[in-house]
């Protein structure tokens, strides 16, 4: 006879989605609550969460079996120390290539085509040339960090016609579309050579301030540097001083330490530092949520056959 489980569904779920969940399990209990009727007896009583809820919430609940968060990252489950110890947690690693990819490209090219700046010019009804512009083809792109994202971001560059060198904390087999290979520690070596840094890290003790000041002074002066991991990952202040000095030939930053960015930090005012506030994952490409719910509801039938559950985050890694 099944034992009859609770399952909190915070994902936003369309109709046929919620019925391929329960028709895996009809003797289960569902609850799709919105946001604001949410409830600590709801979280506590439930065994299943498909859907992130703030680490506090879930803390002593001795009924939680596994949590899929709808993020890639994992950081305040696993510094905080309170996630129940019974339970399994499972990111949406894998759901965000697409659309983060395609977000890293649009600013790459807004930044090597001046755009940014024509966009100004349009603003003030300025018709003017501001000169020479920089191309993909030929370039070379440095990509930290090779999951999701930076294969699906080297892949791109690679098509486009750039040269492409990735970079891992461990060794592994080369993708066809990354045409050098490198650990971490030659990191120094290879910013010099680059035309586009790509970050898209995890948040981690390892990666916080990878790209410090000595790191930032050694790109090309005419490099450009896009961040859409964790806004940790930059030392922000030796960005903003080598920017000002005219070092870089711009920035693209989806997220940024502070975050949110305070509206008076000088960031702001670089006119070469693009901004867009930690939006280009979520669920703005609908693609993305399609791709979450495919994840949560291929781990609910591993859940209900008692297999071991995909994406499951390891708390010695952080993610």
């Amino acid at each position: 006879m099944n034992v009859q489980k609770t399952v909190l569904v915070l994902l936003p779920l369309d109709a046929a989605e919620k019925q391929e969940l329960e028709a895996m399990a009809p003797h289960n209990s569902y609850l799709y609550p919105e946001k604001a009727d949410l409830t600590q007896e709801m979280i506590m009583d439930s065994h299943v969460i498909l859907g992130s809820v703030p680490v506090a919430g879930i803390a002593g609940s001795d009924k939680l079996e596994w949590l899929q968060l709808s993020s890639a990252g994992a950081r305040e489950y696993v510094i905080s120390g309170q996630f129940p110890e019974q339970a399994v947690l499972t990111n949406a690693a894998g759901a965000y290539g697409l659309a983060i990819s395609e977000h890293m490209l649009a600013m790459l090219l807004m930044i090597q085509k001046k755009l940014y700046l024509y966009h100004r010019n349009k603003l003030s009804s300025t018709w003017q040339s501001e000169g020479g512009v920089t191309s993909i083809d030929g370039a070379t792109t440095v990509v930290v960090g090779l999951g999701d994202i930076g294969r699906e971001f080297a892949r791109r560059m690679k098509l486009l016609g750039s040269q492409t060198i990735g970079v891992k904390r461990h060794p592994a087999d080369r993708p066809p579309y990354v045409d050098e290979l490198h650990l971490i520690a030659e990191l120094d070596q290879l910013l010099p050579r680059a035309d586009v840094v790509a970050l898209s890290l995890p948040d981690t003790d390892e990666t916080y301030q990878i790209m410090n000041r000595k790191r930032l002074a050694a790109m090309k002066k005419t490099a450009i540097l896009l961040n859409v991991g964790r806004g940790r990952s930059v030392d922000t202040e030796a960005l903003c001083d080598l920017m000002e000095e005219g070092h870089l030939l711009g920035a693209g930053l989806d997220v940024t330490d502070p975050e949110p960015l305070p509206a008076d930090h000088r960031l702001w005012k670089i006119p070469n530092a693009l901004i867009t506030p930690h939006v280009s994952g979520g669920y703005s490409l609908i693609q993305t949520r399609r791709r979450i719910a495919r994840i949560a509801l291929d781990n609910y039938a591993r859940y209900l056959r008692g297999e071991t559950l995909d994406k499951r985050v390891d708390f010695r890694l952080g993610y």
